[in-house]
């Protein structure tokens, strides 16, 4: 189930990406994990009346192995990242972190993977227009938030979403910082155009691959190993140029997380450990709580808020 990779993870694991973006209801997000990631996923897919029972089931195990296996990892990165918060930081620790987060990450692409395998069977021509469509909505979002008309506003949306993304760790942010962050920005290599249009040769790789897979029958390991090769061409990319650009786009952002987290205060600092501890308490609670299974049996009229 390729495409979904790590966008279906941010939606089952609503929890996590709940970290990301502030949410102060990471316990009831996550228990309401396996509906709202059903919702998510039909999105995508649209399917059909008797493909929703086998979708809805996958996702539920997911949840009920994610819960089991995966939360106290996180949990225990958290307290990591708690611990280091006092700590310079250099952008070779930096990039080491990101890679860290990337690998606590892998378990759950690959069982999504197995899971996704296992549903393809299922997908027909509708299916693929579906996902077509939702794809094309999808870069059409993206060009809205990041394509701008003139390069001063594209910069001035990165900072303000590298802004956002700063307090929600390490609270308000000082004029000194924000000017930082702006000549971060002017002075980064990211390419939003090439980074879309890399978006869309994986888009189409994706489909063709589905549209394959369906036609030839393949087997169960045959979906796997194709869905893997996706996932590896998606994490390196066979455009060398695009690879290349990739890495100094990573090397600039370690660097620049390094000098960001140096400029912190100590205000700042305790806020970052106090939000990490929140975090880190909320996953060790849900580790320890009901199955996702049975928090969304008792929740199923929560209503659709969009996300």
């Amino acid at each position: 189930m390729f495409w979904v990779k790590r966008r279906i993870i941010g939606c089952l694991l609503p929890a996590l990406l709940c970290l990301l973006s502030g949410c102060n209801a990471i316990r009831l997000s996550y228990n309401n994990g396996p509906q709202l990631g059903w919702w998510w996923l039909d999105g995508y897919v649209d399917f059909a009346p008797e493909q929703a029972p086998v979708a809805r089931a996958a996702i539920e195990r997911w949840f009920e192995w994610h819960r089991a296996t995966q939360l106290l990892p996180y949990a225990d990165q958290l307290a990591a990242a708690r611990a280091q918060v006092a700590e310079p930081l250099t952008p070779a620790l930096a990039c080491r972190w990101n890679e860290r987060l990337r690998e606590a990450l892998d378990p759950a692409l690959e069982r999504a993977l197995q899971d996704g395998a296992d549903l393809l069977p299922g997908l027909r021509e509708p299916q693929f227009r579906a996902i077509e469509k939702r794809y094309a909505k999808v870069i059409a979002e993206m060009r809205d938030d990041y394509l701008q008309d003139s390069t001063a506003a594209r910069r001035r949306a990165s900072v303000k979403r590298t802004v956002a993304w700063m307090e929600r760790l390490y609270g308000s942010v000082d004029e000194a910082q924000r000017k930082l962050i702006a000549a971060s920005v002017a002075a980064s290599p990211f390419d939003p155009e090439r980074w879309l249009a890399e978006r869309q040769r994986m888009q189409r790789e994706t489909v063709q691959t589905l549209r394959r897979l369906a036609a030839e029958r393949a087997d169960r390991d045959q979906r796997i190993a194709a869905l893997r090769m996706l996932m590896q061409r998606a994490e390196q990319s066979p455009d060398l140029d695009y690879r290349a650009y990739r890495q100094r786009l990573v090397d600039f952002n370690c660097a620049f997380a390094a000098q960001l987290h140096n400029a912190i205060s100590p205000a700042q600092r305790q806020h970052a450990r106090e939000a990490l501890q929140g975090w880190e308490d909320d996953l060790r609670a849900l580790a320890a709580g009901p199955a996702p299974g049975d928090a969304s049996r008792q929740r199923q009229d929560v209503p659709n808020n969009g996300n």
